[in-house]
Formats: C-alpha cells, structure tokens, sequence
C-alpha cells in the first residue's frame, strides 16, 4: 500500500508535466473562434447515449484506440483509400471499433454553429469520450484542446500499438510505458472497462484455458453465452454495469470475475503493486473517479499536433482536399 501512496502523491505531478508538454492545448482554445463547440458536442453525445446507451463506452474506447497510434491525431477516423490502408480494419478495431457514424454527426453540427471547419476531429474525439464518461455517471474534467488532425493513418501502427486482451502483465506495463504510461495508468485507465462489452472472439480462450482464475460460477454464466467455437461475435459486458461509471470493475478482478485475460492480469493475488492498486480503487471510488479523470487528460495529451501540423479536416473520414 506504501506503493500505492507514492504512485498518488506524484499524480498531479506527473499530469502536470503532460500537460506542461503540450503546452499549447488550453482548456479554452474555442472559447473565441467557437463559443458553441463544446455545449454543441455535449447535446449530440447526450443523445446519442439516450437512444443507444452502450454507445458511452464506444466512444470512450474510440479515443483510446485513437491515442495509442501516433497520438490522439483523429488518424482512427480515417477511410482507407487507394493509396492507404488506415487504422479501421486493423486487428483491434476491425468489426468492434464503433462511434464513427455519431463523429460525423457531431463534426457537421460543429460545423454549422461555429460558421466553418474550426474545431477538429481529433478533438471531437476526446470531448466526447469526456462527455459519455459524465453522462454515465463519472467525474467530469477540463479536456485541453487545440488538437489538429493526421492526414495519414497506418493499419501497420494500430495493430502494433493498440494493447490487446490476450497479454500477460509484463507486456502490458511494456506497452503502456512505451506511450510514456506508467503501471498506475495501465491500472487507472484500465478502469475504463466499468464500461462497454467484448465479444466472445476475445475472451473465449480466457473461459476455456484459464479456469484456475475464473469464478466458477461466473465461467458457467460465460459458458452459455460464448460456446467453445462459433458465435465470436457474441457479447458480454465487461463488468455487472456496462453502461454506469463505477468500481465494480476493480470488485470483479478481486472476485476472480475479469472477463478479458489482459484485466486479470492486473489482480493475481500474489500483493504486488498492481494487485494494490486494484484493491486501491476498488475500495475508494471517489478517488478511482478523481484519478481515471486525470489519467485521460494524461493520455489525451500523447503526442498532439499542433501549429501548423496536420490539418482540421473538413469531414473527419477523408483528407481535405488542396
């Protein structure tokens, strides 16, 4: 637990410096060019949970997946074309990747209330994931913009850098550090599975290879739901309450009940810093909701474009056009 404190005593530290990286992102950059961004972006997220409340966790999971290759750039919205093959058909976002239809939706109300293509997609992106975190419950918290849009993406890079559900613990804290993540990242943003489901595809060999760390009668439940071959894309949600920001995603780890082998992995029971860590938030939820906020505005601040990089594109698909 000693670890524990010291990880959260150089939190805000640690945040500080990201931020003070990306010096250039305020808190407030539309504040003048686009007043209605922001309240514009809120609406459109709102209502998009309303009709379709697992569309929270999509969206949130769609700026993850966008910060992890090459930074939080809107690269993941790209179409691929003749001449690219973007992040979509990658391995960790093909058929489960969503939120693209809703972006767009959002991108051309933007458009139209700040009188031109002002705000970028990249923002977009991370707005939204803040937005869908406090309509379903979460903490909300100052997302710091100024973010311009890639013109490439690369399949290549999303399906080397996007962490997947089958590591071991080891490669996970590797991947994460080589973000410039540290294990009490991995652990805190790890949290953002209280939200959302996998399919079946993704924790099949978890229910049939790994009983020795499964509940078992969490394994029978799973059992009826994704049998030992066919219907991959059959869903489960990754904790008891897929659609509300809270601990019991911390609770399930402890109970032997992660879904995906990559969160089990971060409770082993054997006392080491990332079993502490779980047991941290899954005791105190007011921090996990205070840190998870500070750990996204950690990550949405990997490697930005900014100044005269990139572009703010027209339509969040495609690359304008000169």
């Amino acid at each position: 637990m000693a670890t524990v404190l010291v990880y959260l005593t150089v939190m805000a530290a640690v945040v500080a410096s990201a931020a003070f990286g990306a010096a250039e992102l305020t808190a407030d950059y539309y504040s003048e060019t686009c007043p209605h961004a922001l309240s514009t972006i809120k609406l459109l997220v709102g209502a998009a949970i309303l009709r379709e409340p697992r569309m929270g966790a999509s969206l949130v999971r769609l700026h993850f997946h966008d910060c992890f290759v090459n930074g939080c750039d809107g690269s993941i919205l790209l179409d691929d074309t003749d001449d690219m093959i973007g992040e979509k058909t990658a391995k960790p976002n093909n058929n489960s990747i969503r939120g693209y239809d809703v972006i767009d939706t959002i991108k051309s109300a933007v458009n139209t209330v700040c009188l031109g293509n002002v705000v970028s997609c990249a923002d977009i992106v991370a707005v939204a994931a803040r937005d869908s975190i406090v309509a379903l419950g979460g903490t909300s918290y100052d997302v710091l913009l100024g973010r311009r849009d890639a013109t490439t993406a690369s399949i290549d890079d999303a399906n080397n850098d996007i962490p997947n559900p089958f590591m071991d613990l080891p490669a996970l804290v590797s991947n994460f550090e080589s973000h410039g993540l540290s294990l009490h990242d991995l652990v805190v943003l790890s949290g953002g599975h209280t939200l959302g489901y996998s399919r079946c595809l993704f924790f099949r060999s978890r229910l049939y290879n790994e009983t020795d760390t499964l509940d078992p009668a969490y394994a029978a439940s799973l059992d009826e739901r994704c049998p030992p071959s066919g219907d991959d894309e059959a869903l489960t949600s990754l904790d008891d309450t897929p659609t509300t920001v809270d601990t019991d995603y911390y609770q399930g780890l402890m109970q032997g009940r992660a879904l995906l082998h990559s969160d089990q992995q971060l409770y082993q029971g054997g006392g080491g810093d990332a079993d502490a860590l779980v047991k941290y938030y899954g005791e105190k939820p007011s921090k996990f909701w205070e840190d998870f906020a500070a750990a996204m505005v950690k990550m949405g601040n990997l490697s930005p474009l900014t100044g005269d990089e990139g572009e703010i594109r027209e339509n969040c698909r495609v690359v304008n056009q000169e």
